[in-house]
């Protein structure tokens, strides 16, 4: 299943370890206890014609990854305006007013670099990958692209034609069809029930002068954060920035996470498809990623992830894909997914595996190893440049000091069997589920008691 949202992926072998139950009570170490700012003197922050710019050196190889955080996301568009974004930030490759589109890729190719466009509920990332050696006249062409995209009519057409043909695909995918249901309905009204990449009605509607006076309005230095991971030299890159987007008007965007939507009561949409095999998943809300509560929700969807391919898939062998995801934004959300031929089965296992975490107390033992375990694959999922810029990003704009991504190992460890349990029953309830597939083989009532 595509989760662009989830966090970390499954600890199959450690979550297993999350089965037992301890009988006796454990002291809790309070999650939000504040820890000590980790020194990194490899990173350093500075500001560069107002754009926030961190840098990371890294010696290790000669990739550069330079990635431009366009703030804000979903909250500053409505179901009219949303994609408008990433749809210029697209038809940015099709040619600017320095290059043509087949200048644009022969240099890039020659080059060896490529440039990455990722709408996000919060975001919109920009960026490129290259080497160290091709920085300079990669970044010529990124800045280009950003600031001064040509925008052809018949180039624009071509492109909405690509996003709308992968927008509707979304609803031919099961597993896409029930993201995209599940989420919208968990967020119903919030800026989160927004696709960040656009809708088909908005991106068909979008003009060339649309896209023209939103690159010239609203893409502004005060809403860009620049975060390089690579051998590159402060001097550099100051002199880049300001001699390119650092021109940009500053404007007069300020970061505010979105509002909290609430508690949010169970609800259902059974979508029917001939399909082989049902498709299910459900969101509640959780914390915004500023509480205590954060890392000791992810950890407990981690043990109830394992808990659940442990009962539902080695033990019933009643599918072969079952997971508990987190999702990462400024609000976070934990969800529950399976894929089975026997829903009702299923969903009763799943219902009774959350009460056993909610009710009990995971042994502090098996809780060291489902964390020991995670930091591992923290730390494997963050060995590549492009990770390493988006987790100091993470922590800049959704906690406001790059400097607390060293302290994610420390929270995680910190988290007790009692801030599980609490976690869990405070979070996961109010669960809003997407079901595409056979809807007389599930009983809507089962989907309404989480």
């Amino acid at each position: 299943m595509r989760l662009p949202r989830a966090g970390f992926g499954s600890f199959v072998a450690a979550l297993a370890l999350a089965g037992a139950l301890s009988a006796q009570e454990v002291a809790a170490h309070p999650a939000g206890t504040r820890v000590s700012v980790a020194d990194d003197s490899l990173t350093s922050d500075f500001e560069v014609s107002g754009v926030k710019v961190i840098l990371r050196r890294s010696t290790a190889n000669e990739v550069v990854v330079a990635n431009l955080y366009l703030i804000g996301g979903d909250q500053l568009f409505t179901p009219q305006t949303i994609g408008i974004e990433p749809l210029l930030l697209w038809t940015s490759e099709r040619g600017t007013k320095k290059y043509t589109r087949d200048v644009l890729r022969r240099k890039m190719a020659a080059l060896g670099s490529s440039i990455v466009v990722e709408p996000q509920d919060d975001w919109t990332m920009f960026g490129f990958r290259g080497v160290r050696a091709a920085f300079d006249s990669t970044w010529v062409i990124f800045a280009d692209r950003l600031t001064a995209a040509s925008l052809d009519s018949t180039q624009v057409e071509q492109v909405r034609a690509q996003v709308l043909s992968a927008v509707r695909q979304r609803r031919d995918s099961p597993d896409d069809l029930v993201q995209e249901v599940a989420d919208s309905m968990t967020f119903a009204g919030h800026p989160y029930s927004l696709p960040a990449s656009g809708n088909e009605r908005s991106l068909s509607r979008f003009t060339v002068a649309d896209l023209r006076r939103y690159r010239d309005t609203a893409i502004v230095t005060s809403r860009m954060l620049l975060v390089v991971v690579g051998n590159v030299q402060r001097d550099q890159l100051e002199r880049l920035v300001a001699s390119t987007i650092g021109k940009q008007p500053h404007g007069n965007f300020k970061w505010t996470p979105p509002t909290d939507p609430g508690t949010r009561t169970p609800a259902v949409d059974l979508l029917g498809r001939p399909l082989p095999t049902n498709y299910i998943l459900g969101y509640y809300i959780g914390p915004p990623s500023t509480s205590p509560d954060y890392q000791a929700l992810r950890v407990a969807t981690a043990v109830l992830g394992g808990r659940l391919f442990t009962e539902i898939r080695s033990r019933r062998n009643l599918t072969y894909d079952v997971s508990a995801p987190f999702v990462e934004r400024a609000i976070s959300s934990g969800g529950l997914y399976v894929t089975t031929v026997y829903p009702d089965t299923t969903l009763a296992l799943m219902k009774r595996e959350i009460g056993d975490l909610q009710g009990g107390l995971v042994d502090e033992d098996n809780l060291e190893a489902i964390v020991q375990q995670f930091i591992t694959e923290y730390f494997l999922n963050n060995e590549t440049n492009a990770a390493q810029a988006n987790f100091l990003a993470r922590a800049q704009i959704y906690r406001g000091d790059y400097h607390l991504a060293s302290n994610f190992v420390d929270e995680l460890r910190r988290v007790s069997p009692n801030d599980v349990r609490a976690a869990a029953r405070k979070y996961i309830r109010g669960v809003r589920f997407a079901y595409a597939g056979d809807t007389t083989r599930v009983s809507k009532a089962a989907l309404l008691g989480f």
